[in-house]
């Protein structure tokens, strides 16, 4: 009898034999239509075709994955050559589809067996499509395990996966035969897939483009998992009153999750606090403390038309159910009897928990750790595996590469050293010379806050043995520097210490304290213009009262001295950290990288300047396009000749030679049309207000911050409604185009000014959207709870989208690639990927405004000495905003941070009144080109048609050629 692989775990292959795995299904139908030989020999010909099951040879395929022909390889078993490529799996019909949908629902339960209602209806389905996934997802793990390749592993804080059901199908190629399937059961696809919650595993740009990567490694048949936390509420789930935003917690695990497989037996044990002794022979040893496991949850991630399934491994953590004090419980103190157990699992309940307070920092701090900890100690305990009998540490960084995704996995540099070092016995120089061989980051902002500075009391209080191996690493650092710059110049070197540092304000190592030469402190004076009097003169008092002279004592007390200046906090910068830690540095736009280069990190940069790069950004195009947005996706296949645009998007600029093309354009503009008509009702559903599909769609959603300055787009709609409000009904239709403008996006919870930004927004949407003097003119629309589904939605339906941060300050960005490869319009200044966006569609499909990311720094040195003079529109839009148009509220918290010269939450740090009439100006010439719709039609073209570069496939294959130097392996 033949055999078959099939099994539910990847982590472990089960083989079952053809007979037995057929008497399962035989069993289940015997049991409603009978039996006998015949049906079983029926039932096994569906379950093959089912499952896609065939007897399999032992065989191995590593192939270009962009590349449809078959090579020759050799088993690395039985040394056969075997022809591969790319494989198009007969997939299951519809019958087969929902007798597995109707077995779900009735052997796996979740719900009642009465009703088959949408909600069980979803988790039949998905526990369906997972089966089918399970079948590739094991022998795509076979084969990484079989041929011991190296593999890349993506370390973020966020994975912004969306829902999984259709993108599932999608990539398998189902789509119609679910469909067809869940019709015959009485349901329409796309109501049962609105059932699914998005996982709240992420909240902007960084947990989106990690979720792409996947899709675009799995889609290319690179090895490669994911390792992220799961977060049981989220960052928080976003509603919208009259007192602007609130948050509550997140509910996508309440029903559980259908898409995720426990793995009760791949646990890692995770420590804090303790202390660390020194053995006789030298060996730390890190004791006592607190000790936690983390568990491991895997998600499949399927490719587009190929076999390869990876997985993404998300860790959640508890205590041993030994650290419930059953005896204090019994005694009535349950609080504190279950507090070892609370402790636990309250790591992975939110995303970014609140960091104000100690508590708040120290769980941040605990989340990191237990993502870097247990995702190292999985990755080597697949090494180890692999390698069997035979392990060769140097060998580390041939068959692992470790991606860091910002700054938050920094602790896997510490992490690594600390295993290699106390576990696995090696020297230091060994153990360093393997971390640095393996790890690498991704620089995402140049923002102070996002490049993390930590306690080091806290880090050493929390983690005291990296700690000590980060003061080692710092020491390494000081030596490199040193031989570098050489100690003549004394200014030079204490410079390079002060920016280069691991630790920050942390004393020199005794090894070279002698190095630089003291400056003698300066005595403290007190300012004159505190004391109101000069040192130096006597005061003259009233008669009849002593004299007090400054010089003088009273009653034999002496002045009272002033306040010493506090000292300043001991950090640990994990920027710093990670470059020095890993062999590659990469920002994320041309011009980030510049900046990355130039600024944030030039020191280094100057040190080691082979460490740097650039990988712009991308995203898939299967969710993006293919998936969220079926009408373009036909217009693109039927105008392109082909599908291949979905796995080659250079195949896109083919559009280019029909951009004037009518036939083209009428279809383009019925899709556009089509996809509003669907947010109109999303808008109605959301909010109650009523919009017309034939407005212009202008849309701004993304993280709620003030340098990506929606403060900027809603004080323009204020100018455009006070525009609007002085004019005549037949001035204000001939000047303006109707205008949807709408707004989506969640400010953190303890970020004020963001969420200041959030009511003013809603404020100014409740005056205009009830304005009869406007009517469809203007629409403001604030969609709350922003996240993937709504924006495979809104995206589609986008015409104009907003881009429009300080320059300089946006490291690239990701929606804007997905809007324009659906053909929307940018507004928005150079900065991030803008710059490069611009270069592909050409200037004259994209609406440019604002100073530029050179001038930045010069424009706020203006500002600082009070030359900065605002343009009157600005000024006149602020006395409009206090009038009271918008409400009671003045709002002087709001604009505070747009005027004044200087002061923390003043001065207009981000440039708002500075660009504003550029910008002004600019939405100026958005009307009179919306205005000609074959013009505007053929720059939406356009659009699409330059977007192809912005694929995470092409940014994938450049990650993988120059920092982690991994190949594609293909399953035959």
């Amino acid at each position: 009898m033949a055999t078959w692989r099939y099994s539910a775990m990847p982590s472990g292959i089960e083989a079952v034999s053809g007979c037995n795995a057929v008497a399962r299904l035989a069993d289940f139908d015997r049991g409603r239509n009978g039996g006998g030989r015949k049906g079983i020999k029926a039932d096994r010909l569906m379950l093959m075709r089912k499952w896609q099951l065939r007897p399999m040879k032992r065989s191995f395929s590593v192939t270009n994955a962009s590349s449809d022909q078959q090579r020759k390889v050799k088993d690395p078993i039985t040394q056969q050559e075997e022809s591969v490529g790319r494989s198009n799996p007969f997939p299951p019909d519809a019958a087969s589809i929902a007798s597995s949908i109707k077995h779900h629902a009735e052997f796996t339960p979740l719900f009642s067996p009465d009703k088959f209602e949408p909600p069980k209806a979803y988790f039949a389905t998905a526990q369906s499509v997972r089966d089918a996934l399970v079948i590739n997802w094991n022998a795509t793990y076979d084969y990484y395990e079989r041929l011991n390749v190296k593999q890349a592993y993506y370390l973020s804080m966020e994975f912004l996966q969306g829902r999984a059901l259709l993108n599932a199908i999608g990539n398998l190629g189902l789509t119609g035969a679910y469909a067809e399937a869940l019709s015959n059961l009485g349901h329409n696809l796309e109501k049962i897939a609105a059932q699914e919650p998005d996982a709240a595993l992420g909240n902007g740009g960084l947990g989106r483009l990690a979720s792409c990567f996947l899709d675009s490694l799995a889609t290319l048949n690179y090895p490669a998992w994911g390792y992220g936390l799961r977060y049981k509420y989220g960052l928080f789930k976003q509603r919208i009153t009259k007192d602007g935003q609130e948050e509550v917690a997140e509910d996508w695990l309440e029903m559980s999750n259908p898409w995720e497989i426990v793995r009760n037996d791949v646990t890692y044990p995770i420590k804090f606090y303790g202390k660390v002794l020194t053995d006789s022979d030298g060996k730390k040893q890190w004791i006592g403390g607190e000790d936690i496991k983390a568990v491991a949850y895997d998600v499949p991630i399927p490719g587009y038309e190929t076999k390869t399934t990876i997985s993404l491994r998300l860790w959640s953590t508890k205590a041993p159910s030994g650290e419930l004090g059953l005896s204090v419980f019994n005694s009535g103190k349950h609080t504190r009897a279950a507090e070892s157990l609370y402790n636990a699992e309250k790591i992975c309940y939110v995303l970014y928990p609140g960091d104000e307070s100690l508590e708040g920092k120290t769980l941040r701090l605990k989340q990191q750790y237990t993502l870097c900890s247990a995702s190292l100690q999985d990755i080597i305990a697949r090494f180890e595996r692999r390698s069997g009998t035979n392990i060769k540490w140097e060998e580390f960084p041939e068959k692992v590469a470790v991606q860091m995704n910002d700054t938050h996995p920094t602790l896997c540099i510490p992490e690594l050293m600390r295993i290699l070092m106390d576990v696995k016995g090696l020297k230091w120089k060994e153990a360093w010379n393997i971390t640095q061989r393996t790890m690498a980051y991704t620089n995402h902002t140049v923002l102070p806050e996002a490049l993390e500075k930590w306690s080091l009391e806290l880090m050493q209080k929390l983690l005291p043995r990296h700690v000590q191996i980060i003061q080692m690493i710092d020491e390494e650092l000081i030596r490199t520097i040193v031989s570098e710059c050489g100690t003549a110049d004394s200014n030079l070197l204490e410079k390079k210490l002060k920016q280069m540092r691991i630790l920050e304000n942390v004393e020199l190592p005794a090894a070279f304290s002698d190095l630089l030469v003291k400056r003698k402190a300066s005595p403290v004076a007190v300012s004159t213009e505190e004391s109101g009097e000069s040192e130096d003169d006597e005061k003259v008092e009233p008669a009849g009262r002593k004299s007090k002279s400054v010089k003088g004592c009273i009653k034999g007390k002496k002045k009272k001295a002033p306040e010493p200046v506090p000292e300043p906090p001991k950090l640990v910068r994990m920027a710093n950290l990670c470059v020095v830690g890993g062999h590659a540095v990469n920002g994320v736009a041309a011009i980030h990288s510049e900046i990355v280069k130039d600024e944030v990190f030039n020191d280094f940069f100057q040190l080691w300047p082979e460490k740097f790069q650039n990988k712009t950004n991308g995203v898939t195009p299967r969710r993006w396009i293919r998936f969220c947005n079926p009408d373009l996706s036909k217009i693109i296949t039927s105008w392109t000749g082909s599908e291949d645009w979905i796995l080659n998007t250079e195949k896109l600029s083919k559009l280019r030679e029909f951009a004037d093309n009518e036939d083209l354009q009428a279809q383009w503009r019925a899709a556009k049309r089509n996809n509003k008509l669907k947010v109109a009702s999303l808008i109605k559903e959301k909010t109650g207000y009523v919009v017309s599909p034939d407005s212009l769609f202008d849309i701004q959603v993304k993280r709620i911050h003030e340098y990506k300055r929606q403060l900027l787009n809603i004080l323009g709609i204020v100018y455009r409604y006070k525009m609007m409000k002085e004019m005549s009904a037949s001035e204000r239709n001939k000047k303006f185009v109707p205008r949807v403008c709408i707004f989506g996006g969640k400010a953190f919870a303890t970020y004020v000014q963001a969420k200041r930004i959030v009511k003013f927004i809603t404020d100014v949407g409740a005056t205009v959207n009830h304005d009869p003097d406007i009517g469809d003119l203007l629409k403001v629309i604030f969609v709350p709870d922003y996240n993937v589904s709504v924006a495979e939605l809104l995206i589609p339906a986008s015409e104009l989208s907003q881009h429009i941060s300080t320059a300089g300050m946006e490291a690239s960005g990701t929606s804007n690639m997905k809007f324009v490869m659906n053909g929307c319009i940018l507004i928005g200044t150079l900065d991030g990927a803008n710059v490069e966006i611009r270069e592909e569609v050409g200037e004259d499909n994209f609406f440019l405004f604002g100073a530029r990311a050179n001038e930045i720094a010069g424009l706020r040195k203006e500002r600082a000495q009070g030359k900065f003079v605002p343009d009157p529109r600005f000024e006149e839009v602020k006395k409009f905003v206090r009038s009271g148009v918008f409400g009671s509220s003045s709002y002087n918290e709001l604009l505070g941070a747009l005027e004044g010269n200087e002061g923390f939450g003043r001065a207009d740090y981000f440039l708002v009144g500075k660009d504003f009439p550029s910008y002004i100006d600019c939405q100026a010439k958005v009307d009179e080109a919306y205005k000609d719709q074959k013009r505007w039609t053929r720059m939406s073209i356009m659009n699409t048609a330059g977007s192809y570069n912005f694929s995470s496939d092409r940014t994938i294959h450049e990650y993988a050629r120059d920092i982690w130097n991994i190949k594609p392996v293909e399953l035959p």
